[in-house]
């Protein structure tokens, strides 16, 4: 019996080294595609009172189940629903029926690796006269017609802004008199494709809150050094513009006016990484989480966030979308105030009915919510909830 025990721990041992030592020995060979940086982040807030986890999401229903792909970002003129899908169109929803209005890429449009052929518009906002305003992440923005599906280029990711090219045009965001956008480019290296990349590494790349005059065709920039801005929303008063720093779970606000060129946090350490931000019926915000920080519980993005050494050893051995599965599928909306406090918040744990939810769009008495990956849209009722 002891023989065989110190056999089998022989054996077993020997193993051990014979797999370990040349899995550590390529490891050190091979390549990261990314460089990541340490981030500092502060310990989640619990998930308590008005964040205290339900399954209020549940409630939703899911519309146009397996007849889009993706749909981002959703506005409406009246009850015309419009939205961008992961297969490069722009899609109208009348009546219940889905047309394809308009594509600024072309194909093939089948895979991620094709996105920067095909396009994806992401961020979506609707101007004076019904205009729809689109923000394609590889081509720049553009301004359709929602009738004729006509596309006019406004700002193309060819042409160099300040001596550089936009690389990931995401949100955007326009004034009343529709002279005025304000949209992001959430990094100057990687591409939307690539977009695990850009939040694992962490780095403040590139220029990130920009403006586009339609009058005067100019393009300024007036951020720069955020990780992944994401979402744009201008407050009611069209004061200032929130800008969602995603990487950092926070918002920030750009100030312009007279204090022309001021930044400052508007709100830190959020339950999760804040993706699109819209306009609620109650002179709020409505944020939407692409990923969770549960606490109580466990997160991966927490857990990584000061130890590069462990992102370099994932990305060397596994792809984005093998990593993508680690992330837990959980969706989280909440409303802030005004002022940037939490009002409630709707879960749904397991992402049972609502998954990968990108957008929380309100309109008459019901949150329409993107996804930048399900294909279908969810309608919730305020009312009822």
């Amino acid at each position: 019996s002891t023989y065989s025990s110190k056999v089998f721990r022989v054996t077993f041992l020997t193993l051990a080294v014979s797999v370990a030592v040349p899995v550590l020995g390529v490891t050190v060979l091979l390549d990261c595609p990314i460089d990541p940086q340490p981030i500092s982040l502060k310990e989640p807030p619990l998930l308590t009172g008005v964040l205290e986890p339900n399954t209020k999401l549940r409630k939703a229903e899911r519309l146009w189940e397996n007849q889009l792909v993706g749909p981002e970002s959703i506005v409406n003129t009246g009850d015309v629903l419009f939205t961008g899908t992961a297969d490069g169109k722009i899609i109208k929803i009348e009546g219940g029926e889905i047309q394809t209005i308009a594509r600024i890429g072309h194909g093939p449009c089948g895979g991620r690796e094709d996105e920067p052929t095909c396009g994806r518009p992401l961020g979506m906002r609707v101007g004076p006269n019904n205009t729809l305003f689109v923000a394609d992440a590889y081509y720049g923005l553009y301004e359709v017609d929602p009738d004729t599906g006509e596309t006019k280029t406004l700002v193309s990711t060819k042409t160099p802004i300040e001596g550089q090219k936009l690389s990931f045009v995401n949100d955007l965001t326009v004034t009343k008199d529709g002279r005025k956008i304000y949209f992001t480019d959430s990094s100057s290296k990687w591409q939307r494709q690539d977009y695990l990349f850009l939040v694992m590494e962490g780095t403040d790349d590139g220029r990130h809150l920009l403006e586009y005059d339609r009058v005067t065709k100019e393009v300024k920039v007036l951020m720069v050094g955020l990780r992944f801005p994401n979402g744009v929303q201008l407050s009611p008063a069209e004061d200032f513009v929130l800008v969602q720093e995603t990487t950092m779970a926070r918002i920030r606000y750009y100030v312009s006016g007279l204090m022309k060129g001021g930044a400052d946090m508007f709100v830190e350490n959020m339950p999760g990484l804040p993706d699109n931000i819209r306009l609620s019926s109650s002179g709020g915000y409505w944020v939407a989480m692409a990923a969770v920080r549960p606490n109580p519980g466990f997160s991966l993005l927490d857990f990584l966030s000061e130890k590069p050494w462990i992102k370099r050893m994932i990305f060397k051995l596994l792809s984005q979308e093998t990593v993508t599965k680690f992330v837990p599928k959980y969706s989280l909306v909440v409303e802030l105030s005004e002022t940037g406090s939490y009002k409630r918040s709707f879960h749904d744990p397991n992402g049972v009915t609502v998954s990968y939810v990108s957008e929380a769009h309100e309109h008459n008495g019901h949150l329409y919510l993107g996804s930048f990956r399900s294909p279908y849209i969810c309608r919730l009722d305020l009312q009822h909830i």
